[in-house]
């Protein structure tokens, strides 16, 4: 087409034509008077456009491709996100064994003693208050928890409450310094008072200087006047070196704790005290001694003129005897 006066005037009108049956197109909605003609249109180049896709559906396919790989990429990372989860949640499960253990011996050590306690959780080491072996313990006031109550677990004395808040508690450890407790013999009943050495075992005073006591022999708490800061019975060590003894009013022993104070994590505080002292029964059950094997060796009768014989018996032999 020539470039003249009339092919412009006709560009012009086609393009006013074309912007008023959009503005009716769109003014009309799905009642729009072109909206037949619309559907004429896409049912004549619908296959024409279906053709067109399929003749450049490998490009297509390719630049979907590059537009999925970082949506693969998050979800190789989501997945990645999710494993990480799984083994922490398999950690946390064996923790929780762990715990559920602690407990479960806990509270067969407050059974067998009659003691009522309130379950708690370590959740802090050390405290403003300048003691060097305590712990912070997860319920405090609210909880009925008050100064000077016997602190426990599943193998046996752990410390005494000194400070209580509102929701949480400090404990004082018995490997503290500042820590005493009296205690009772096995059996023997003899009593002393036991103090904390940090790391080292325990020292206890026995009041009696001339007792006899031997590596292996075990204690427990004494107990205290109306029940604080000490309940009775409750295991406390047992015996690793005893001091020779000088004459003097009391002995020296060193016992080996049954808590380990570097891995507390589940305690129970003793809010009710037992109706009675029940005395070595918390005491674990000692392992019983592996049976010794004895062999008797019969000495062979010699000779009255000193000379040895070369008879053999059948069993010798490899007979059988009749």
């Amino acid at each position: 087409m020539r470039d003249t006066r009339e092919s412009r005037l006709l560009l012009v009108l086609l393009i006013a034509i074309a912007f008023a049956l959009i503005t009716v197109d769109i003014r009309g909605g799905q009642e729009s008077p072109v909206d037949g003609a619309r559907q004429a249109a896409a049912a004549a180049f619908g296959p024409v456009e279906k053709g067109m896709a399929a003749a450049v559906d490998p490009v297509g396919n390719a630049i979907g491709a590059v537009r999925d790989s970082g949506e693969r990429h998050t979800r190789i990372a989501a997945l990645e996100k999710e494993n990480a989860e799984l083994k922490a949640k398999l950690g946390s499960d064996d923790r929780n064994r762990n715990r559920l253990r602690e407990l479960d011996a806990m509270l067969k050590t407050a059974g067998a003693g009659q003691y009522g306690i309130k379950g708690a959780q370590v959740i802090a080491i050390g405290a403003a208050q300048g003691f060097s072996w305590t712990v912070t313990i997860d319920v405090g006031a609210r909880d009925g928890i008050t100064r000077d109550m016997t602190v426990l677990n599943g193998s046996g004395l752990v410390g005494r409450v000194t400070t209580v808040g509102p929701s949480t508690s400090t404990v004082l450890l018995a490997s503290d310094p500042d820590f005493t407790v009296g205690t009772r013999m096995e059996k023997s009943d003899e009593l002393g008072f036991a103090t904390g050495q940090g790391d080292s075992p325990l020292l206890v005073q026995l009041l009696n200087g001339k007792a006899k006591v031997k590596p292996g022999d075990r204690l427990v708490t004494f107990g205290s006047r109306a029940d604080k800061p000490f309940v009775p019975g409750v295991p406390v060590g047992e015996v690793v070196r005893v001091d020779p003894a000088a004459g003097g009013l009391t002995r020296n022993i060193y016992v080996r704790p049954y808590v380990g104070f570097t891995r507390l994590d589940i305690v129970g505080v003793v809010v009710q005290a037992p109706k009675s002292d029940p005395r070595d029964t918390v005491l674990p059950q000692k392992p019983k001694p592996a049976p010794t094997v004895t062999v008797t060796v019969t000495p062979t009768a010699t000779p009255p003129d000193g000379q040895q014989t070369n008879q053999q018996t059948p069993q010798d032999q490899g007979g059988v005897t009749p």
